[in-house]
């Protein structure tokens, strides 16, 4: 007989939940980070998002004002941010804590 991990106090599995946080980037991250309160694989996803997809976006729009090579430079980050969220989301279904450089540590301070 399997043995079932034990659901999150949003009811979820813990992999279900950190696959969700990555859904819709950050928002599903900070939806998560609310109202997730005891399971801490869901909450260092859900902040790992946060800051991932925020930085991303923000990275975007500051260099999408500069003209021309600003311009080619947001282009590029949308390709990469996919594969980004592609990997996390996988990463977080097959159960694993999958830490980005920088970002991984900085999501596990704030949990």
């Amino acid at each position: 007989m399997e043995e079932q991990k034990a659901k999150s106090s949003t009811g979820l599995q813990p992999n279900v939940g950190g696959l969700l946080c990555y859904l819709a980037g950050w928002i599903t991250g900070l939806i998560f980070f609310l109202i997730e309160k005891e399971d801490k694989f869901i909450r260092f996803h859900a902040m790992q998002s946060i800051i991932t997809f925020a930085s991303l976006n923000v990275l975007s729009l500051v260099v999408g004002v500069i003209p021309v090579i600003g311009w080619i430079i947001a282009l590029l980050i949308w390709p990469l941010s996919l594969v980004l969220w592609i990997l996390l989301m996988i990463k977080a279904y097959q159960g694993e804590r999958f830490k980005l450089p920088v970002v991984g540590d900085l999501a596990e301070k704030y949990i």
